[in-house]
């Protein structure tokens, strides 16, 4: 899993699956965020049942689901809420990372 760092308590990655959650929480990852919605892509993990094994292991889940055409208004304030709370490292995942890394940017210069 290739990771970007966005600062030193955010990083993106490209879609994960329940697979990847032990490596992501040995990694020092608290908690997760996906960017994209259900079904975008043929083969991707429902949400829930990533959510439900992070739950297991101990990670927060969280999900803000963002159209593949772009972010709105809408999706940033969710991102700035679903951020709320959260403490530690956390890892944004979508089916590329971009979404996951445009939102936070976002967030920065809303803050």
């Amino acid at each position: 899993m290739e990771l970007t760092r966005m600062s030193d308590h955010f990083a993106t990655t490209a879609q994960i699956t329940v697979a990847d959650l032990d490596a992501i929480k040995a990694q020092g990852f608290k908690a997760i965020i996906c960017a994209r919605p259900d079904g975008e892509g043929e083969g991707q993990p429902d949400f829930y049942e990533i959510a439900a094994a992070a739950d297991e292991i101990g990670l927060t889940a969280r999900y803000v689901p963002v159209d593949p055409t772009g972010a709105t208004e809408a999706d940033h304030a969710a991102f700035e809420k679903a951020m709320e709370g959260l403490s530690g490292s956390v890892l944004g995942y979508c089916r590329t990372g971009k979404r996951a890394g445009m939102l936070w940017q976002g967030l920065q210069v809303a803050n």
